[in-house]
């Protein structure tokens, strides 16, 4: 065997996204632990998945819209939204099995009114979604009158801790990845959803229902929403209509780093879990060296930045 045949396989490995990932991550937590020995106890290990918990569950939502050829700048406000309305079932004293449902429906229904206008107009979804944000945020600034909404510890056993490591919140987060995960390799839906991404106009001749696909797709997308609604409550236990402000880029740049790109079709749902692991590790990192606010901004723009070159880097090199 020639050096070259047995450098092949791990060549191969080191081009899947998921192996590098993995590998800048533990190099990340072994340099940063070498110069904190704080960074790699239990508790702030717990801390960093707590703390991805929001950010997690929507670039699950924002990397099903993205593999299926779409893209959705509202996703931030369409959490927003679904909390403003959980918030006046609290306050009317509904219960809370009510209140959850009226939240998922309100999140359900955004998404697919984005979709249903982005797949009858066929207008670019980036521009529509972006009108769509400051209307669900105007909804939910009018709605809240501007004002901090409290819950008063209606959703606190999702944060509840058992055996000092462990939360429901941990649960939903790996619940909703499993979710997406089967969702998009192991059912027809799934494969119907890569083909639209790849190519819109071979899957409409191939007899899928572009316009219904692309509907569904959003409608889950506000699901998700709504649940990292519920999880993000459950962690500050109040919300306000600007809660949601660069979430979506923040789990656009997750999905983008894990290795799904704007042409559709490509990219993984395990990828898009570990770029936001990176995200979150990488905060919590600059956090525990205690890095000036202004500066850890500097570094999550530079890293948006770095994700969207990296996604078109194919085209580039064609070029």
């Amino acid at each position: 065997m020639t050096d070259r045949q047995s450098k092949t396989p791990i060549m191969k490995l080191l081009k899947d996204q998921r192996v590098l990932l993995a590998i800048v991550i533990v190099a990340i937590v072994v340099i940063i632990s070498l110069i904190n020995p704080k960074f790699v106890a239990i508790g702030n290990i717990v801390s960093i998945f707590q703390q991805i918990c929001v950010l997690g569950i929507l670039t699950m939502a924002m990397s099903i819209l993205l593999i299926s050829g779409g893209i959705d700048l509202s996703i931030g406000n369409i959490m927003v939204l679904s909390g403003v309305v959980m918030y006046l079932c609290i306050n009317s004293a509904l219960p809370l099995p009510i209140t959850i449902l009226a939240g998922l429906t309100t999140g359900v229904l955004c998404g697919l009114l984005n979709g249903f206008i982005i797949a009858k107009s066929k207008c670019i979804p980036l521009v529509i979604t972006l009108g769509a944000s400051k209307a669900f945020y105007g909804l939910a600034l009018t709605a809240s009158g501007g004002r901090i909404m409290n819950f008063g510890g209606a959703f606190d056993g999702l944060k509840t801790k058992y055996f000092e490591v462990f939360s429901p919140m941990l649960l939903v987060l790996l619940v909703m990845t499993l979710l997406a995960f089967v969702t998009m390799n192991y059912t027809k839906f799934g494969r119907r959803v890569v083909a639209l991404g790849g190519n819109e106009k071979n899957a409409f001749l191939s007899g899928i229902n572009v316009t219904r696909y692309k509907v569904i797709v959003y409608g889950i997308s506000g699901f998700f929403c709504a649940v990292a609604s519920m999880v993000f409550i459950a962690r500050i236990d109040s919300i306000t209509a600007n809660a949601g402000v660069n979430y979506e880029t923040n789990a656009l740049a997750a999905a983008i780093i894990g290795g799904i790109t704007f042409d559709g079709g490509k990219g993984t749902i395990g990828g898009a879990f570990l770029g936001c692991l990176l995200m979150g590790v990488i905060s919590n990192a600059m956090n525990i060296l205690s890095v000036d606010n202004n500066v850890q901004t500097i570094v999550t723009g530079a890293i948006i930045v770095g994700a969207v070159v990296l996604s078109n880097i194919n085209n580039i090199r064609k070029k």
